[in-house]
């Protein structure tokens, strides 16, 4: 039997020195930057030894990788128990959800999108290759949002993955931004020009200019009557 150190058992030390280096991981890495920062540095801040770090990581690369899978799981499981909970929902109502909570989750820690958006990018080809992964991901979860709509009539009946692909972009360049302005940008305005971009991507035309206070709806669109049309006519 393992010994216990103060009423702790060692599993349980361990497990909480790793989380004290992940989160060293994340204040440093969107602080001084991960090219920046020395594993010496994570270590130090928290109050663990090299030769502990390197029984939990291979190298800071590690970390950053962690954190950035981390953040991505976090924000997909809060988004995926609230479209649950609207299950029987509108499109309009099932989308603005998806990206209010998908908001609220990556922005209540400006960190979070520092690392995501701005220090895990370019680090390595595993790392580009976890970011495609998770771009991927959230494009495949858009485009059953943007199907569903289609389903009940709220939006075209095309393919939406290229759509889909462009909003995770939007949402990245957004989210990349909102870290970096000073002053910092109004989270609620990040959410509701992404909340815009997205509805006027999937929706149809009249379904659009259905929403109350919408400044990008044109009141005499309207749909084209040709057959498998994807978007409607524009006004000129």
């Amino acid at each position: 039997m393992a010994r216990t150190y103060g009423g702790v058992a060692p599993e349980q030390r361990r497990a909480d020195r790793r989380e004290r280096l992940l989160t060293a991981g994340l204040e440093l890495f969107t602080s001084t930057g991960f090219r920046h920062t020395k594993i010496t540095e994570v270590c130090g801040r928290a109050g663990v030894s090299t030769r502990n770090f390197y029984e939990e990581f291979t190298g800071k690369e590690d970390v950053l990788r962690i954190l950035h899978d981390r953040i991505n799981t976090l924000a997909l499981e809060h988004v995926t128990v609230a479209l649950d909970e609207v299950a029987d929902a509108d499109a309009v109502t099932r989308i603005a959800t998806l990206l209010d909570v998908f908001i609220d989750t990556v922005t209540v820690d400006p960190r979070l999108p520092r690392l995501n958006y701005v220090e895990a990018i370019g680090v390595s080809a595993e790392l580009e290759e976890q970011h495609q992964v998770w771009v991927d991901r959230w494009a495949a979860f858009i485009e059953t949002e943007a199907r569903r709509a289609a389903e009940h009539g709220a939006a075209p009946d095309r393919d939406y993955r290229l759509t889909a692909i462009a909003l995770v972009g939007a949402a990245t360049g957004l989210l990349r931004a909102w870290q970096a302005h000073e002053p910092p940008l109004p989270v609620e305005d990040v959410g509701a020009e992404l909340r815009a971009l997205m509805l006027a991507a999937i929706l149809r035309p009249e379904k659009i200019s259905e929403l109350p206070g919408n400044p990008g709806a044109a009141p005499d669109v309207k749909e084209s009557s040709r057959e498998g049309d994807q978007g409607g006519s524009r006004p000129t």
